[in-house]
């Protein structure tokens, strides 16, 4: 599997995850519509996040510890709110929308 963004074909692996990050607003959207997901500002809150800890750390944090670090920057933000985004997994599904690799073992650090 590949996804075409702006005419350049990137590769991914087996479960369709890039296999570089592409930090291209462009790859989210092409990355989302497969996905089946209709971004939206909080969309890309979340998305801007995994981003930066990727950049940060080079890998996405897990659940666990994506829903505490995120929740410091947005109160209230809840497991519901992360899932109601990104239904598959947040710590899963979020880092492919946000055109990254595949996180380390069960959905990063």
């Amino acid at each position: 599997m590949a996804y075409t963004i702006n005419g350049t074909e990137y590769e991914t692996d087996e479960q369709g995850f890039l296999l570089e990050p592409v930090y291209e607003d462009d790859a989210v959207r092409v990355i989302a519509d497969a996905e089946g997901i209709t971004l939206t500002d909080a969309h890309w809150e979340v998305i801007n996040y995994l981003r930066e800890q990727y950049r940060e750390h080079g890998h996405t944090p897990n659940f666990r510890n994506m829903l505490k670090s995120f929740g410091e920057v947005h109160p209230g933000v809840d497991s519901k709110y992360l899932y109601d985004l990104f239904p598959i997994g947040p710590a899963k599904q979020g880092p492919k929308v946000a055109a990254l690799p595949q996180p380390l073992g069960k959905g990063g650090y």
